[in-house]
């Protein structure tokens, strides 16, 4: 196929991870299985949160946010790759194609955003409990979101807009499960220098800034936390840092991974593979992560799935029959 230009193209074709027919079946009961632990798991999160009074704090505040596009999120990508095994075919629109980059590039800045704002709420709460009412009132919490919000959609959008001026070759396969953004970028016959710039510049603004910024809340809280006589409120202190500093790292070292490989290589199948840790598999993790370790959360749960109930039952039972 040789390549030309086509400025009216009409689809692209998704590669995703394999072309053997016998591993379809396999990704498809996986990848179905995630997104589906992903969205039950997320929407518990946010039921809990807005059912218990007890958890009408700031940090469940943001983590309701998290959950939320955590959801949207996995479901910009996961569903289309799920349709696609389905119906046997790689293919995806001129209009869906872009549509979906919008997306996803809206929401995994958010998620950044987000994580962002959790460690500093953490920062605040642990350096300044004594201000911390003061400082994370609802109405600079909810600011914080809408300005995440905001940020994302306009960075998106500028970035959209960028791609609608390129031209394509004839050669309109993505080595990838969904149209990422730079994969895209790389199939364009026109210049993308422009493309490049605003990518890498964003990339270093809106990632490297936010991650700047979640390293200095984290050192100052580590700092404070050695202050701490009390060995047990060090060690849950410092648990409680690990378990967020680890999505943290998972979700940053393989996005920007990603990205950054591709001053290296182009279209490598191996970007995918990486992409599955962020967008799939950290979006998973987090419910776990975050919110199952905690006993407000854990009390939620148990009365959802009436294990509580019943464990007040069986007593009553037995103190019905002394």
């Amino acid at each position: 196929m040789v390549p030309g230009n086509n400025t009216q193209i009409s689809e692209f074709v998704l590669l995703g991870f394999s072309k053997e027919p016998e591993f379809q079946l396999l990704i498809f009961g996986l990848f179905l299985s995630m997104y589906l632990i992903t969205v039950f798991g997320n929407l518990l999160i946010i039921l809990a949160i807005i059912s218990d009074s007890h958890l009408h704090t700031p940090m469940y505040f943001f983590l309701s946010n998290l959950s939320f596009v955590d959801i949207c999120f996995t479901s910009t990508t996961i569903p289309k790759m799920l349709l696609n095994i389905i119906t046997q075919t790689k293919v995806i629109t001129y209009e869906d194609c872009l549509t979906q980059m919008y997306f996803f590039l809206l929401f995994v800045q958010l998620d950044n955003f987000l994580l962002t704002v959790m460690s500093y709420d953490r920062f605040i709460a642990i350096c300044h409990p004594l201000h911390y009412t003061v400082i994370m009132n609802p109405v600079l919490c909810g600011l914080l979101v809408l300005i995440s919000w905001l940020i994302g959609a306009l960075n998106s959008l500028l970035q959209s807009l960028l791609a609608l001026r390129l031209s394509f070759c004839t050669i309109l396969e993505i080595p990838h499960f969904f149209c990422e953004f730079k994969d895209v970028i790389q199939l364009a016959c026109s210049n993308t220098f422009l493309n490049n710039v605003m990518m890498y510049f964003a990339i270093g603004l809106f990632g490297g800034g936010p991650f700047t910024g979640i390293c200095y809340s984290y050192s100052k809280i580590v700092f404070s936390i050695c202050g701490i006589s009390s060995a047990r409120g060090k060690y849950k202190a410092f648990s409680t840092c690990a378990s967020h500093l680890s999505v943290v790292s998972l979700f940053y070292c393989t996005g920007l991974g990603v990205y950054l490989s591709s001053a290296v290589t182009h279209g490598s199948h191996s970007s995918a593979t990486a992409s599955v840790m962020y967008t799939v598999v950290t979006p998973m993790l987090n419910p776990f992560i975050y919110s199952l370790r905690n006993k407000d959360i854990k009390r939620f749960l148990r009365r959802f799935f009436g294990i509580e109930t019943n464990k007040e039952l069986i007593v009553l039972g037995l103190k019905n029959c002394h």
